[in-house]
């Protein structure tokens, strides 16, 4: 019973690099965005996390910003 299981009627090769290609696959691509996103975000840091009240309220009243903090508490 539990050879057949693994080795699926002559199929398990298949079977099994088809699977591992997918999870590999899907890992690559959860690393590379992951990677993106950190990136992106230093870089926000870098460009607007030192502004002074000013500079941040007048960033809050622009159209483009107020969808992207709209967007980011609703997630």
């Amino acid at each position: 019973m539990i050879n057949e299981l693994i080795f699926m009627n002559g199929y398990a090769g298949y079977v099994l690099s088809a699977f591992s290609f997918t999870l590999l696959s899907f890992l690559g691509l959860y690393l590379v965005i992951k990677i993106q996103f950190v990136r992106e975000q230093n870089k926000f840091i870098t460009k607007f996390g030192s502004l002074n009240a000013e500079q941040a309220n007048s960033a809050k009243s622009q159209r483009i910003n107020k969808e992207i903090l709209a967007n980011s508490t609703n997630n």
